[in-house]
């Protein structure tokens, strides 16, 4: 009957599996490192030191306009309203907005909306999944109006 051969652990092994083990956990980080920057959205603003010296004045005017927007996903429909503190829809004098998703640009969009009396509207194909639309209107007397929705759509 033949024996089997016993096997030592010398330093060439030890070197071996500490290379490898390193090796793994540098490539995962190297690889989780580069998607990051990859799917990396961007800046919201080019100088938010610039953005900050007028941040309150603009907050103070977009609020006094006392709009409530909504944005909902009707089948490939997705409705943006905007009413007024009294529930009215309000037509702004310019309005457009970017759907994408909150952690890449990959999927982003800017449809055109139409204005139907009560809601603007534009026809999309969004995939099951949390979105963000970015809004940028106008008030027909000038003052400028930005948020951001979010929105999960079920699937």
């Amino acid at each position: 009957m033949a024996t089997a051969k016993e096997r030592k652990l010398t330093g060439w092994h030890v070197l071996a599996i500490f290379v490898g083990a390193f090796g793994i956990i540098i490539g995962v980080n190297l690889a989780l490192a580069y998607n990051a920057v990859k799917t990396f959205p961007g800046l919201e603003v080019k100088n938010s030191y610039i953005a900050s010296q007028t941040f309150n004045d603009r907050k103070e005017a977009q609020e006094a306009l006392g709009w409530d927007i909504a944005a909902t996903l009707d089948g490939d429909m997705l409705l943006l309203s905007i009413t007024d503190e009294n529930g009215r829809p309000v037509q702004a004098g310019k309005l457009e907005a970017k759907v994408g998703r909150p952690t890449n640009v990959k999927e982003d969009i800017t449809p055109e909306f139409s204005y139907n009396g009560r809601a603007y509207v534009a026809y999309v194909d969004l995939r099951p999944g949390n979105w963000d639309v970015w809004l940028k209107a106008v008030s027909l007397d000038g003052t400028e109006f930005q948020q951001r929705l979010t929105m999960t759509i079920g699937g």
